[in-house]
């Protein structure tokens, strides 16, 4: 669903509500990205900004999907205020840099969806920062390895969303891999139905995946885990320090599903992340698992009508690929 033209006149109290000092909204810009909720920067009379973000269904790009509302499946989509509220709460909790809420609407005294506006930090983001300038991000880099090391050092009584498992719910299923197996082939099958070289290989594919399941070992520990950290998800604020956003994914889950993800991400510079410790049969799985997700996830995305729809093909293009590889290899 494209979303609704969203003006300044939508938002003029919510800017006031939360900037206030006698400040006027000047103006209101979508900014690209979201495909779940939209990003709006406020300027305001005086020069001052802030984000504000919309959790309305005009809003989410992707395509409704049986499911979709369950909050005790780690996978399903981190959609709402909650979830952000929760995710923001833990992240400060254990000294990492989100930004600052200056506003939240969840009685819609202000808009017809849930609002939240947070602090702006208009400059580069990490990733474009690092692109430019790899010397200059190098120390942001080294602050966003100890606030990962924060997040690996946490410990939760069980797994799954945060929102979920801080107010003493319990997801579903019976551990972090008979999770993750589960959803491997829920996108198998997804992938499968859009694309004939995964039907080729499916039942390779499957059998690849449920022999990586039974080689991991039990464990009974969880840690913070944001879902999607990429370093274009990381801000960066005056004093050089990293900023997390995009965090309503945020759940406590195996380490090893993080750092699946930024191994994709991050390719050869992952070493300035990496860490030492992981289970490598964790690694195994949840690589095969990521690379299915980031088919089936934008081949169903481009269902829709996603703006940038040659990117998304590009994202499953090259997972499709490696998927491909680890059963020509294995």
């Amino acid at each position: 669903m494209a979303p609704r033209h969203v003006t300044r006149e939508h938002l003029a109290g919510a800017a006031r509500a939360a900037l206030g000092g006698g400040r006027r909204l000047a103006a209101v810009e979508r900014l690209a990205g979201g495909t779940r909720k939209g990003v709006y920067r406020l300027t305001m009379d005086d020069a001052t900004t802030a984000i504000a973000y919309l959790w309305e269904e005009s809003e989410n790009y992707w395509p409704a999907h049986e499911g979709d509302d369950d909050v005790a499946d780690p996978f399903s989509p981190s959609v709402g205020l909650d979830l952000f509220e929760a995710a923001h709460a833990r992240l400060e909790s254990l000294g990492l840099r989100v930004p600052t809420l200056h506003l939240v609407d969840r009685d819609r005294t202000h808009s017809s969806a849930d609002l939240a506006i947070v602090e702006d930090f208009p400059g580069e983001h990490l990733m474009e920062l690092y692109e430019r300038d790899p010397r200059a991000a190098e120390p942001t880099m080294a602050r966003l390895a100890e606030g990962l090391a924060a997040m690996r050092d946490h410990r939760a009584p069980s797994y799954g969303k945060v929102a979920l498992i801080d107010e003493g719910g319990r997801s579903h299923g019976t551990s972090c891999e008979a999770a993750v197996l589960d959803f491997a082939l829920r996108n198998l099958a997804e992938a499968t139905a859009r694309d004939r070289r995964i039907a080729r290989v499916r039942d390779r594919l499957e059998e690849r995946l449920r022999e990586l399941a039974a080689a991991v070992r039990p464990r009974a520990e969880y840690s913070v885990v944001h879902g999607e950290l990429g370093l274009d998800h990381v801000l960066v604020d005056a004093e050089g320090n990293p900023v997390l956003i995009d965090i309503e994914d945020l759940m406590y889950f195996d380490v090893e599903w993080e750092h699946v993800f930024l191994r994709i991400r991050l390719h050869d510079d992952y070493r300035r992340l990496s860490v030492t410790g992981l289970d490598e049969d964790r690694l195994a799985l949840y690589m095969l698992a990521q690379r299915l997700s980031l088919t089936a996830g934008p081949l169903r995305l481009l269902d829709g009508d996603f703006p940038n729809r040659q990117f998304m093909r590009e994202i499953a293009e090259h997972n499709l690929n490696e998927a491909l590889l680890s059963v020509s290899h294995a």
